[in-house]
C-alpha cells in the first residue's frame, strides 16, 4: 500500500504543477456556479438537487480529461517501463494513478461545498439530500475516473485516451436505451448496467446499498481491466 500512496502523491503533485488541474477545476466550478445561480434564481428552492443533476452531464467529459494522461503519457515517454521494472506491482501503479485523480476530484467537490453553505445562509435546505447527493457525486465520479484510467492504459496518445473515455462513458450512460429495443429479460440487465440509473436516489436523500455496490463494482472492474492491460506490456 505504501507504493500505491507514493504513486498517488506523485500524481497529485503532477496535477498541480501543470495547468490541467487549474483549468479543469476552474471550468467545473464555474459551470457549477452558473447552474447553482440560475436554478436558485428561477426555482426559488433551497436545494442542490438540480445543480448536482446537471453537473453529472458535465462530469461525463471532465473525468476523461482528468485521467487521459495518467498511463498514456507514461507509455509515450517510456517512463512506464521504469515503473514496471521497479519493485512495484501493476495493480499498485493503476490504483495509485486512480487515487491521484480521485483526490483531485474530491478537492473540486470540496471547494463546491461553498454552494450548500450559501443555501444554509439564505434558506432552510434539507441537509439529507445534499449530503447524499454529494456522496452520489463522489461515487459516480470515482466510477467515471476508473473508466478513464482504463482507456488511458489502452493508448499512448492523451487525446485518443480522452476520446475513448468519453465514448465508453457515454455508451455506459445510455446503455439503458437498448432495453427499449431488446425487451425482457435483457432490458433489466441493460437498465442495471447503465451509469445513469443509479444516482437519482442519491439526489432524493436515499443512499441505497445496491447503488453503492454498483459504483464500487464499476471501479473495481475498470481498475482490474486496466491492470490486465498493463500486465500485457511485460510480454511485448
Amino acid at each position: 500500500m505504501k507504493n500505491t500512496l507514493t504513486i498517488a502523491r506523485r500524481e497529485i503533485q503532477a496535477y498541480f504543477v501543470s495547468p490541467i488541474a487549474y483549468v479543469v477545476a476552474a471550468a467545473f466550478l464555474a459551470v457549477m456556479g452558473y447552474f447553482f445561480a440560475m436554478i436558485l434564481y428561477y426555482s426559488r428552492e433551497a436545494t442542490m438537487r438540480y445543480t448536482l443533476g446537471n453537473m453529472t452531464t458535465v462530469l461525463l467529459f471532465v473525468a476523461p480529461i482528468l485521467t487521459m494522461r495518467l498511463l498514456a503519457e507514461e507509455q509515450r515517454m517510456g517512463t512506464i517501463e521504469l515503473l514496471l521494472t521497479a519493485p512495484v506491482k501493476d495493480w499498485e501503479v493503476v490504483l495509485g494513478k486512480f487515487l491521484g485523480s480521485l483526490t483531485l476530484y474530491a478537492c473540486m467537490l470540496g471547494v463546491s461545498l461553498y454552494f450548500p453553505f450559501v443555501l444554509t445562509i439564505v434558506g432552510n435546505p434539507d441537509l439529507g439530500p445534499m449530503v447524499s447527493g454529494y456522496v452520489g457525486m463522489l461515487l459516480l465520479g470515482g466510477a467515471l475516473l476508473s473508466l478513464g484510467v482504463l482507456t488511458s492504459s489502452l493508448t499512448q496518445n492523451q487525446i485518443v485516451s480522452a476520446v475513448l473515455g468519453v465514448v465508453l462513458i457515454v455508451l455506459l450512460w445510455l446503455v439503458s436505451a437498448l432495453g427499449d429495443v431488446t425487451g425482457a429479460p435483457l432490458s433489466g440487465v441493460f437498465q442495471y448496467l447503465a451509469l445513469s440509473g443509479h444516482f437519482y436516489d442519491f439526489f432524493k436523500g436515499v443512499i441505497d446499498t445496491r447503488d453503492v455496490i454498483y459504483y464500487l463494482s464499476v471501479i473495481a472492474a475498470a481498475l482490474f481491466l486496466a491492470t490486465r492491460v498493463l500486465e500485457t506490456r511485460r510480454w511485448r
